[in-house]
């Protein structure tokens, strides 16, 4: 068996064909971002800008991304960012179950390879192909799960908080939650003191 690396991983989302959603796009979108984050951000999937640039959060719902990032002092080229799936589904649809079954061999291997600390998942669709295919956002958003060492959080995909404005109160409440966890595990020491104040008000 080959050692699992990013050139494999690479290889294998290029070579995937594993679902049909490969079979209208420009370009797969793997995920960037620092591969030695202890924070890994997992979305739902590319759309139109994502698609023809092969880069993910690119688009408008990436800015205000970045901009959330920003807000609580994390530089976004700090952090690794992925989706559920690598390729776009049509017409900005929501991926299917059985699309996101296919692609987690490679979420899998990309987890594997950064081994993050922390998974902040963005929107219905990761947080029920991660956690529980049950799992109603609304409710469980901003709430911690800890699984084999890593602390993971649902929230709002940026994507909702730009259709619905209102959710972004709630947005908030979880990206300060996330600076805490942060904090609290002694990641990115560089950027957060052991024991900063979080006035995020």
């Amino acid at each position: 068996m080959a050692e699992i690396s990013w050139d494999l991983f690479e290889q294998q989302v290029e070579a995937c064909r594993l679902c049909g959603l490969c079979g209208h796009i420009q370009h797969k979108v793997p995920g960037q971002g620092d591969r030695k984050a202890p924070l890994m951000l997992i979305g739902e999937g590319p759309g139109q800008v994502e698609d023809e640039q092969g880069l993910a959060f690119v688009g408008p719902a990436g800015q205000l991304l970045t901009r959330m990032l920003e807000a609580i002092q994390l530089p976004r080229e700090r952090v690794y960012i992925c989706n559920i799936v690598k390729c776009r589904p049509p017409n900005n649809r929501v991926p299917t179950p059985e699309e996101a079954e296919a692609c987690k061999i490679h979420l899998r291997m990309q987890t594997w390879l950064v081994r993050p600390k922390v998974i902040v998942l963005l929107g219905s669709t990761a947080a029920k192909a991660v956690l529980d295919p049950e799992i109603r956002i609304t409710r469980e958003r901003g709430r911690w799960q800890e699984r084999k060492g890593t602390w993971i959080m649902p929230t709002y995909h940026p994507s909702a908080l730009l259709r619905d404005p209102a959710k972004k109160v709630q947005a908030w409440e979880d990206m300060k939650s996330l600076r805490g966890k942060l904090i609290e595990l002694g990641l990115y020491p560089d950027l957060y003191a052991p024991a900063q104040d979080l006035n995020l008000e």
